[in-house]
């Protein structure tokens, strides 16, 4: 099996910015499509599991990420689809197996293709305006070209990456949120 390992960078900003490099890469950029999705992350001390329900594409997957967000740059993922009649029940038994911290979260999004480097243009309520940029590599070994060439697309797009101390703070952040509504509500 080859492994498909991201090399995965986030940057967060205001809608003006959103606004300003969607209109960037409309222009400049070979427009993927609307990629608008509901997902449910479940929250692992070491990695991430989540359902997606593609709306614009009509599929669905589940994908294990086997690191966490703000835990290095690359991230080897696992996914395979799942018919979209199926995503509730995908939940609901990864609940019943003991995974609890659950977040459901849509994701508006448009995908770009700019000078070899995929950049989704995203909003969802956890991360306000932002987007991600990635090069998909099959060898660790390509990591560190792909983080190059990821990080002068950042600079001439004009964009800033998150550090992954930055990513880190956040999503503990957004974590200890999530665990807090957890309990308000009872779950």
């Amino acid at each position: 099996m080859t492994k498909q390992i991201e090399v995965e960078y986030s940057c967060r900003f205001s809608k003006e910015e959103h606004d300003k490099l969607l209109s960037f890469l409309i222009e400049n950029g070979r427009d993927l499509g609307q990629d608008d999705k509901n997902v449910y992350f479940f929250t692992l001390p070491d990695k991430i599991l989540k359902v997606t329900d593609n709306v614009s594409k009509g599929t669905a997957k589940i994908t294990t990420k086997l690191s966490k967000i703000g835990h290095g740059s690359s991230f080897e993922e696992i996914e395979f689809p799942i018919s979209r009649s199926d995503v509730e029940k995908a939940v609901i038994l990864f609940k019943l197996l003991g995974f609890k911290d659950v977040h459901d979260s849509f994701q508006g999004r448009r995908n770009f293709e700019y000078k070899g480097v995929e950049i989704a243009v995203k909003y969802s309520d956890m991360w306000g305006y932002h987007a991600e940029l990635e090069i998909v590599i099959d060898n660790e070994e390509k990591k560190e070209e792909a983080d190059q060439k990821i990080s002068k697309i950042a600079g001439e797009i004009g964009v800033t990456l998150m550090t992954e101390e930055d990513l880190r703070k956040f999503i503990t952040e957004k974590e200890d949120e999530l665990k807090l509504a957890s309990k308000k509500e009872g779950k």
